[in-house]
């Protein structure tokens, strides 16, 4: 009951600051001006004879770029988010005040994470849907799964906030938010040189940095909201256009021939599970 009640907190907390609000505003802002500019594509496309199924496929790469852009604002907001969930507190001294209550602090990081997580999680699907509504209306182009992409997206960002919330346990919050970035930075490299090594057959190389990958288990989940964004027929063409065609498509982290497997999402609850553990243990053992 008291991890429900901090969440309910956090989430007011996060109202009163108007975090959500100015989140919502840039948004709006960010789907009016995409929105515009598939709009004159699709307009300058069409006056020089471009056939639809070219523009289909047009769209849908721009689409996973624009899901690319918004995967980045969603870690930057988990990070900051995250960051300062613990060490704000101590810093302040609010928790010397909470614990002095019957409250475990077990309860405390579990209800703080669960109140962040909602909010990034919920902010996550009405943006993506909403960025995703803005381009049916505009060109006609509806991906085959929008809500399974806005979740791998949000699922991206949950996971570079159970980093950030560890981190703050020991850490102050500009030390915690910054690692955090610089941690999504490294995975989203390390999954663009696992492609580069899978295309040059450098296959010790490739071995090496999937096991990194699965240290921040956040490109599975990136290939995922790809897919799930990827028209069928895009993925026909890459498959039907020759061996070397299909070889390089399927290194382009802007392509994933098929969704994650369920053992891979099966081992990011796990490892959930495992850093929200890790967190407890740490902030347990800290003094106050």
């Amino acid at each position: 009951m008291n991890v429900l009640v901090i969440a309910r907190l956090t989430l007011l907390e996060a109202l009163r600051r108007r975090i959500l609000w100015a989140l919502l505003g840039l948004t709006v802002s960010v789907v009016l001006l995409s929105a515009w500019g598939f709009s004159a594509l699709l307009g300058n496309a069409r006056a020089h004879d471009v056939t639809e199924l070219e523009i289909v496929v047009a769209v849908s790469q721009l689409l996973i770029l624009v899901a690319f852009m918004f995967s980045f604002v969603l870690a930057m907001t988990a990070a900051f988010l995250g960051a300062p969930a613990i060490a704000a507190d101590l810093e302040s001294g609010v928790l010397q005040a909470i614990a002095a209550r019957p409250i475990r602090r077990v309860d405390i990081l579990l209800g703080k994470w669960l109140g962040l997580a909602a909010i990034v999680l919920g902010y996550a699907v009405v943006a993506g849907l909403l960025e995703i509504a803005a381009v049916d209306v505009v060109t006609g182009y509806l991906p085959p799964d929008p809500l399974a992409a806005t979740l791998y997206l949000a699922g991206q960002a949950v996971v570079l906030l159970t980093i950030a919330v560890l981190l703050s346990t020991r850490l102050t919050t500009i030390a915690g938010g910054a690692i955090s970035v610089v941690l999504f930075g490294a995975s989203w490299i390390s999954g663009v040189m696992a492609s580069i090594a899978g295309f040059l057959d450098l296959d010790a190389l490739a071995g090496t940095i999937q096991v990194a990958r699965f240290i921040v288990p956040l490109d599975g989940l990136w290939k995922g909201a790809v897919y799930a964004l990827e028209p069928p027929a895009f993925i026909l063409l890459a498959t039907s256009a020759g061996e070397r065609a299909a070889r390089v498509a399927q290194n382009n982290p802007f392509y994933a021939s098929a969704p994650p497997d369920p053992a891979y999402l099966l081992y990011v609850a796990a490892w959930l599970v495992l850093m929200l553990g890790l967190a407890a243990w740490s902030f347990i053992g800290r003094e106050i």
